[in-house]
């Protein structure tokens, strides 16, 4: 059985916060809920630090050049 940590008026403060703006951040934002091997993850990460950028530009580029990619293709096949 899981148990809550003690009720502090923080974390009171926190849950009632988290409740109120729960509906707008799964409006606003997604997640994939994704897991990759290990090594991937840590071979992405050194390469996203080394070169300054985020995971949301990673996923946003790898989006662009797939659409480019898929554009492509149905181009070839018509």
């Amino acid at each position: 059985m899981v148990t809550r940590k003690e009720d502090t008026p923080q974390r009171l403060a926190n849950r009632r916060y988290e409740e109120r703006n729960k509906e707008k951040r799964r409006e606003t934002c997604g997640n994939f809920q994704t897991m990759i091997p290990r090594e991937l993850y840590e071979e992405i990460n050194a390469f996203l630090k080394e070169n300054g950028l985020t995971k949301v530009k990673l996923i946003e580029a790898g989006y662009d050049a797939l659409r480019e990619q898929a554009k492509k293709e149905r181009l070839i096949n018509n």
